[in-house]
């Protein structure tokens, strides 16, 4: 007997898979602004190469009406992250606070009670990058694409390391995927959970040449970039499945692939490869874009792929949402149904063991928006307007049926506002439409033409530029137009003015130039975030003093990150102000970015 206890014992060591937890492991893997048309399974276009996400499809499961939770990433990681919808908890877009995601029990915190090993690796999103682990990610290397580097806790050899930020010397989308090789490897005896949250193909657009060179020809360049980023996270994910493989665990782990919202258009899909607008990602064939509750906002590509549990070559028509992830993985794990969880177990209907539709309706608010869908039938709200769809007929949401069908209407209304009473805080929206929100549903749902084709040609104005953006900049609290050369800033409101220009990706330490007047003069301001910081804070802002003069002054600001910086603010005086130039040039002089009003005129 004691023989036979040893031998066991022996092979045990020797083949720890073999003797591993029978809990599956789980990795999610989420992209960032990618279009429904962009993954090679969808069979929509042919310039996407996408091989290796492909076999997952085709190994498993392609979910058709697969959603998010939000048209954009703050909210919709936080549904993904909790299983909750995010409004519950006061997370409604990237401006909200976090102090309520702060207070939810995670998935991964779920996930570490049934004994799983839980890591992370990419875009957070959802507050600093050092407390990550306190949402419950033990294992954390966050390389979000900004300055080559990382917080982490663990290195690409799968070591153990103090919690800091460290250099990160791959190309970031490499980085995320080597990180996710060497979690497997370290915890390959266990169950684990992992999320793999990729920065692409989201702005700023940073293929290496590696990936670039795989699409030559005649192309709009956002798209060469956006195919080059996808080709980056595809060769990830095939060396994923090759560790899995090596390891002896892809039956026995469920992968889960999509996107956190839609890609950005801005209507005319301007082809500034270095700007903040379009990521070069499509839609097609859905209606409307990032920052819409239609479906081109919130419908994405969507696998799940289990070798051996889920049977290959689905294609499968019900709706799902993002939240399934943490039901389906909370079950699995073998914990008790939590009815603070809006997501459902999904793998059940995916194996056929279950009939039937996993939700009797989906439910989405973001701000002035909101949505449900039941069944064929999808009412979309956005402030005062109201859309009804048969998506089973009208997928591209090109038809609005509510005169044909107002009880239908009134009755998806009253569900949706029934729960939107149970939100933080409640109704269906909370807010008035914003004008750029107006003006996306003037062009995608009511065909009007776009505010590009609508204005008069001043030259004022870049071309696909939203209605009131000036080379990218935004005016917020005030007033800003084109005029004799220059940027006429007018402050207005209680609220203090500024103007702000983001998904920029500029190394610091840098000097800003400002090359600017003020009718009554005071405090010029400069205020910089860095990626991964959720909002502006007060120590990333230098106020400088601006004379009143009717002649333009030179105003410098000295930057001090020690990182990459994302978004910038550029704060008037009390007013009327005018700016021709900004320029920021790095310590050593070198010119980083300019912008020049002067040639707008």
């Amino acid at each position: 007997m004691k023989r036979l206890t040893l031998i066991f014992i022996l092979v045990a060591a020797l083949c720890p898979p073999l003797f591993a937890a029978t809990k599956p492991n789980i990795i999610v893997i989420f992209c960032d602004d990618l279009g429904w048309a962009d993954l090679g399974a969808q069979g929509i276009r042919k310039d996407i190469r996408t091989p290796n996400l492909d076999l997952l499809a085709k190994g498993g499961l392609l979910a058709t009406n697969g959603y998010v939770t939000a048209p954009q990433c703050v909210p919709s990681r936080a549904g993904l992250i909790t299983g909750r919808y995010q409004p519950r908890f006061g997370v409604e877009s990237n401006g909200s606070e976090l102090a309520g995601f702060a207070a939810q029990t995670t998935i991964p915190m779920r996930m570490k009670q049934a004994g799983y090993a839980t890591g992370m690796t990419g875009k957070w999103h959802l507050g600093p990058t050092n407390k990550i682990i306190t949402h419950g990610f033990d294992d954390v290397y966050c390389n979000q694409g900004g300055g080559n580097k990382a917080w982490a806790n663990f290195d690409l050899e799968g070591n153990t390391i103090p919690g800091a930020n460290i250099p990160s010397p791959e190309y970031h989308l490499d980085a995320n995927s080597s990180a996710a090789c060497a979690f497997i490897k370290r915890h390959k005896a266990e169950p684990f959970f992992f999320y793999l949250a990729y920065r692409a193909p989201h702005v700023p657009l940073d293929p290496t040449k590696k990936y670039l060179d795989r699409f030559p020809g005649e192309m709009p360049e956002c798209r060469r970039r956006c195919l080059a980023m996808m080709s980056a996270v595809d060769d990830g994910v095939g060396r994923v499945m090759e560790t899995l493989r090596q390891n002896g665990l892809e039956e026995n782990t469920l992968i889960f692939f999509m996107g956190d919202n839609g890609a950005p258009l801005k209507i005319t899909m301007p082809d500034q490869p270095d700007g903040p607008g379009w990521n070069g990602s499509l839609n097609l064939p859905m209606n409307g874009e990032k920052g819409m509750l239609s479906e081109g906002g919130i419908r994405e590509p969507w696998i799940a792929y289990w070798k051996g549990r889920i049977p290959a070559g689905q294609v499968y028509a019900q709706p799902v949402i993002s939240l399934d992830v943490g039901a389906t993985a909370v079950a699995l794990a073998g914990l008790p149904h939590d009815s603070l969880l809006d997501g459902v177990n999904v793998l059940p209907y995916f194996t056929g063991e279950k009939k039937g539709t996993p939700h009797e309706a989906l439910f989405w608010r973001w701000e002035a928006q909101s949505a449900i869908r039941e069944g064929k039938w999808k009412l979309l709200v956005g402030g005062k307007r109201s859309y009804l769809y048969d998506l089973e007929i009208d997928p591209e949401e090109k038809h609005s049926q509510l005169a044909q069908q107002p009880e239908m209407a009134q009755t998806l209304r009253t569900k949706l506002e029934a729960w939107a009473s149970e939100l933080q805080p409640p109704g269906i929206n909370i807010r008035p439409m914003a004008v750029t929100w107006e003006q996306y549903y003037d062009f995608y749902l009511d065909g009007k033409a776009s505010p590009a084709e609508a204005a008069p040609k001043t030259g004022k104005q870049r071309k696909g530029e939203p209605a009131g953006s000036v080379q990218g900049w935004l005016c917020r609290n005030g007033t800003m137009s084109v005029k004799d050369g220059a940027l006429h800033v007018e402050s207005g409101g209680k609220q203090k003015t500024f103007i702000a220009c983001t998904g920029l990706n500029i190394p610091g330490p840098a000097v800003i130039t400002a090359n600017v007047r003020a009718e009554k003069g005071g405090k010029l301001g400069i205020a910089w975030r860095l990626d991964g910081q959720k909002d502006f804070v007060a120590e990333q802002t230098i106020l400088q003093d601006l004379p009143a003069s009717p002649e333009f002054h030179n105003v410098k600001f000295n930057v001090s990150a020690k990182e990459a910086f994302v978004h910038i603010r550029l704060i008037p005086p009390e007013g009327a102000s005018d700016l021709r130039r900004l320029d920021v040039h790095a310590l050593a002089g070198k010119l980083a970015k300019q912008w020049n009003f002067e040639a707008a005129r």
